[in-house]
């Protein structure tokens, strides 16, 4: 029966990314671009943000820091789907957060519904085909909404990804992520 829900579960997620691959979000760049065509890369990763939640300042760093580690390997993309971000909001937060990846605004909500993420800030990793192989934290930094460690003692994000190019199935797949609900989601 377990076995049966969880095929369930992958087949419900591939066929939705599968519907549509070539869903085109506006970058802060001024380009249109694809969020779910991994084109060489092993694996896509979504991380959702939102400058409105106090809860993804303190994960920036390592946000940009995984950006860098895994670019060569990884499609990364920073999102903004909260209804009320504009590209100028999400241009001035990726310039005070430096951030060095692709950043997309998703004011329709449209990719956040697709791979079901609900909070900031939270990763989605996803194959080529569209599977999802992680969703969640990035680490354990909180451990409830208002529950903040000094430091992580986990590397979630990273693990799971260190997996997934390996060609390993990832030991933990979804983490609960700890944060903001995206603003205006239904």
């Amino acid at each position: 029966m377990k076995f049966l829900l969880s095929l369930l579960c992958l087949t419900v997620s591939f066929g939705l990314l599968a519907a549509d691959p070539a869903l085109e979000l506006q970058g802060i760049d001024g380009k249109m671009h694809t969020p779910l065509v991994a084109g060489e890369k092993k694996a896509l990763v979504l991380f959702f943000v939102s400058p409105f939640c106090s809860t993804t300042r303190p994960f920036m760093t390592e946000i940009n820091a995984i950006s860098a580690d895994y670019a060569d390997r990884v499609a990364v993309y920073l999102v903004h789907s909260d209804s009320e971000i504009t590209v100028e909001v999400a241009f001035q937060h990726a310039d005070m957060s430096q951030v060095k990846t692709t950043v997309l605004v998703d004011q329709d909500q449209r990719l956040a519904k697709l791979v079901d993420a609900h909070v900031t800030p939270e990763a989605v990793v996803l194959s080529p085909t569209g599977e999802t192989l992680y969703k969640g934290r990035i680490n354990d930094l909180y451990l409830g909404p208002t529950k903040r460690q000094r430091a992580a003692t986990t590397k979630d994000l990273r693990e799971a990804l260190d997996a997934v190019l390996a060609g390993k199935s990832v030991v933990t797949p979804q983490p609960e992520a700890q944060g903001c609900k995206i603003g205006g989601l239904k």
